[in-house]
């Protein structure tokens, strides 16, 4: 169940980016069309910093977390790999290109284009996710990795709602400071304890 839930909310929260980011793209155009619209950056800043940031932040983890809690991983499909990819490049974008400029005095192409192209590559993904394309990569490997356990999932599903909590009570703003921490640490713990699992199975084989 805890794995379903997982997934759900990476469903939703990638469902809520993609549509937060076509808002964006209708406020930000909205506000370029004709002077004297600034309520309309201040809406689109709110879009930005209270809803778009914290679904991406959510879908980001999660699906990077369910990619390293079951025999998918990290770089055995090169769908699961171009999805890391996008994903990572869309969260810089947002953060460094799109966010700066959503303001009076920001960038037009940036506002418009960032926006509309965000929005585009999320809806790749969900195709990607759908279709799973493309075979296996080279670095797959034969033996599966394992679903980790069911406390493993519901860990994650309450890392999210920890970290907005975190944001709003502490430090003033939702940030993703124990997803991020876990996203670093996690692959190592795991690559680590792959091949000390190994050589169990191994030692016990004989």
């Amino acid at each position: 169940m805890s794995r379903k839930m997982l997934v759900w909310t990476h469903v939703v929260s990638s469902t809520g980016w993609m549509f937060m980011a076509l808002a964006l793209f209708v406020v930000v155009d909205y506000a370029l069309s004709a002077p004297g619209r600034l309520a309309a950056f201040d809406a689109a800043l709110l879009l930005d910093v209270e809803v778009l940031q914290f679904m991406a932040t959510t879908s980001a983890f999660s699906g990077l977390m369910l990619s390293g809690l079951t025999p998918w991983g990290y770089f055995r499909h090169w769908w699961v790999l171009l999805k890391t990819v996008v994903t990572f490049t869309q969260l810089y974008v947002g953060i460094f290109v799109l966010s700066p400029n959503l303001h009076p005095g920001g960038s037009p192409l940036m506002m418009r284009v960032g926006s509309l192209l965000m929005a585009s590559a999320l809806a790749c993904q969900v195709w990607l996710s759908v279709a799973k394309p493309f075979r296996r990569t080279p670095w797959a490997g034969t033996a599966k990795p394992r679903t980790a356990p069911g406390w493993a999932f519901a860990l994650c599903l309450a890392v999210p709602a920890a970290d907005y909590a975190l944001g709003e009570l502490v430090l003033g703003r939702s940030t993703p400071v124990l997803a991020l921490a876990i996203v670093v640490i996690f692959p190592v713990v795991r690559a680590v304890r792959r091949p000390a699992r190994s050589r169990v199975v191994t030692s016990g084989d004989r």
